[in-house]
């Protein structure tokens, strides 16, 4: 998974299945909807898996972090944000402190 190239695919999918039928596809069901479900959903992945990281339970929060990712993913789709959108601002952070990052966000630069 180093070269990104799974998620890449889903990512793919993802756009692929945006238009499908709600009644055939889960991707779709969720983008119909709204945002706002989409974002509830990603935030219930979210703190699953949290509670797997505290447990230390490695093959559930495996489990639960992917589910994260494809929620993800699907909340940024509705809001038309992009995996590519996604990487150029990883991007653009790459080679700089995460101290540094953060602090020139909180001053505005």
């Amino acid at each position: 998974m180093s070269d990104g190239s799974t998620i890449a695919r889903l990512s793919e999918r993802i756009a692929e299945r945006a238009g499908a039928d709600p009644e055939s596809s889960w991707t779709a069901k969720l983008l119909a909807r709204g945002p706002e479900k989409c974002a509830e959903k990603f935030g219930e992945e979210s703190v699953e898996a949290i509670i797997e990281a505290v447990r230390g339970d490695r093959e559930k929060l495996a489990s639960e972090a992917a589910d994260a990712i494809y929620h993800l993913l699907v909340m940024c789709r509705a809001r038309d944000v992009s995996l590519a959108d996604i990487e150029a601002v990883l991007e653009a952070r790459e080679g700089r402190s995460g101290i540094d990052e953060k602090a020139a966000r909180q001053s505005g630069g």
